[in-house]
């Protein structure tokens, strides 16, 4: 009721009194003790006690006041507007200014000194006007609402916008159709600080770069948390994703989603917050290498004490047996009497020479097992031709005397690996196939490649198939002694395979599978190349 004149109720306060063919009129606001000629038209405003306003006399009926001349109307005759006291008032008509709810807020009045009368349509249009005031004091006040909204709103937003910036988690909201409406600043953050909130929804996947766990297969565009939501009604927990941006690191995150429901339970959108687990993920994969490599050692340890074991059992036979064939023929040699004659001794000799040589073979192979096993491995990228020729120039007077002959028919690989112990490892394999031939044909040996696969085929003896799974232990009583398991070692210790098959036309062939390329850690055990 404070509020200042506006030019649209001076216009209507006009426009009143000229409906009515009257000087006066005026526009009155009443609260439970005074009444405010807000707007006046022809005289001086002014406010009175509520008790002495004319317009209240009638105001709870709610309905168009006519008054010919107030002298007459019991109701009026004696008010100070009208006796004198505050006015000359004869003519008086008003029309009640009801709000939306039904509530009489004042009047729209028109008086004059002398009295007079109304037609049917001047009191219409007087209604008329009564309700275009109305309707102004409505619509100021949704202005201010509105206003007092906005700024409500303003803060809120500004409060929710503090609140998810201090959000340490990225936190990002949807629309029905899929479109970005809100994130925080760790969103912002991660997404390369342009999050475009007019992206496609089947572009989201490409545009922010999500991949599968295993980093490298672009997320479906029904796998996206948010979208996955809308679509199921189903929250998403604890789904992993990788986001992999040009010039960023790469950041493993752990989405959890769901929908989000206004208070009728229609689904108005969906919102996901994302764990970074990046360090996380580290520390359990680093975990999970020194697990595996504590597997290894424990596998290589139990391995290594069965070796022990069988180290034993061959002190105590393969060893004992040669010393007590020498012993034997000490005693011999001992007994012999002058008659027996040199070439009994000779003999005896001999047999003792030969079992003293088949010790030392026996103790060579066991150093050699013990180094393939103990040995570190410095590898390095080492070309097989360049090994196969420098082992062969050592084994010369040994393949001259089994009247061997190697052939190598094609190139051979580079492999990455101990160039001591792939040499150690040509070197037992070509032996072994000189120890092991046939007296009835001369000894061929073929060392052939296939990609990183390295063949060294016999035409020996072989070994029948239910003996080859044995053949790799060591001392296995199949005949091969040390040599094939200390292969066996140094081959497992550079991260490749060795395999036996049939030489076609008889024999043995040993396949060796080697690393071409660098581990992860710079060891061998990258893998082999095609």
């Amino acid at each position: 009721m404070d509020m200042p004149p506006a030019a649209e109720l001076d216009a209507v306060v006009r426009v009143a009194a000229a409906v009515a063919g009257v000087h006066c009129a005026s526009l009155n606001l009443f609260d439970d003790a005074r009444q405010f000629q807000h707007t006046t038209v022809g005289f001086a405003g002014r406010d009175c006690a509520r008790e002495d306003a004319m317009c209240a006399v009638r105001l709870d009926r709610g309905g168009f006041v006519h008054v010919p001349d107030a002298r007459e109307e019991p109701d009026y005759r004696d008010n100070p507007w009208v006796t004198g006291k505050l006015g000359h008032i004869r003519f008086y008509a008003s029309a009640p200014l009801i709000s939306p709810d039904g509530y009489v807020m004042g009047t729209l009045c028109v008086f004059d000194g002398e009295p007079g009368r109304l037609g049917d349509e001047q009191i219409g249009r007087l209604t008329d006007l009564a309700g275009i005031v109305v309707a102004f004091f409505e619509r100021n006040r949704h202005t201010r609402l509105s206003a007092g909204l906005r700024s409500v709103i303003s803060a809120r937003e500004e409060w929710l916008r503090t609140v998810l910036d201090n959000i340490d988690e990225p936190v990002l909201a949807v629309t029905p159709s899929g479109r970005m409406v809100l994130y925080n600043r760790a969103a912002w953050e991660l997404h390369d600080r342009e999050i475009d909130e007019d992206v496609e929804p089947e572009r989201i996947a490409t545009r922010y770069q999500l991949y599968e766990p295993d980093g490298r297969t672009l997320l479906r565009e029904e796998d996206v948390p948010v979208l996955r939501v809308l679509r199921t009604g189903e929250p998403v927990r604890g789904q992993e994703m990788v986001i992999r941006q040009p010039g960023r690191e790469t950041r493993r995150v752990r989405a959890n989603a769901r929908a989000l429901r206004g208070r009728d339970g229609v689904v108005i959108g969906a919102a996901v917050a994302l764990q970074d687990i990046t360090a996380e993920h580290t520390r359990l994969r680093l975990v999970g290498e020194a697990h595996r490599r504590l597997a290894r050692a424990n596998a290589e340890l139990r391995r290594s004490n069965a070796d022990l074991t069988d180290f034993a059992g061959a002190v105590s036979h393969d060893l004992v047996a040669p010393l007590a064939a020498v012993g034997g023929y000490l005693d011999l040699l001992g007994d012999l009497r002058d008659e027996d004659g040199s070439e009994r001794v000779a003999l005896f000799v001999d047999e003792a020479a030969q079992a003293v040589g088949r010790m030392r073979d026996l103790i060579d192979s066991l150093l050699g097992y013990a180094r393939a096993g103990s040995a570190p491995v410095r590898a390095v990228h080492v070309p097989m031709k360049e090994v196969l020729d420098h082992v062969l120039t050592d084994m010369n007077a040994e393949i001259v005397a089994a009247g061997a002959r190697v052939s190598v028919p094609g190139p051979l690989p580079a492999v990455y690996g101990d160039p001591v112990l792939i040499r150690l490892l040509v070197q037992n394999l070509i032996g072994n196939a000189l120890k092991h031939r046939r007296p009835d044909r001369p000894c061929r040996i073929e060392v052939s490649a296939d990609g990183p696969s390295v063949r060294i085929a016999d035409n020996g003896p072989g070994i029948p198939p239910p003996l080859r799974a044995t053949v790799f232990d060591m001392l296995s009583r199949a005949g091969h002694g040390v040599g094939l398991p200390s292969c066996r070692r140094i081959v497992e210790r550079h991260g490749g395979t060795i395999t036996l098959d049939d030489t076609p036309g008889g024999g043995l062939t040993v396949t060796v599978t080697l690393p071409v390329t660098a581990g992860p850690t710079g060891q061998a055990g990258g893998g082999a190349a095609d």
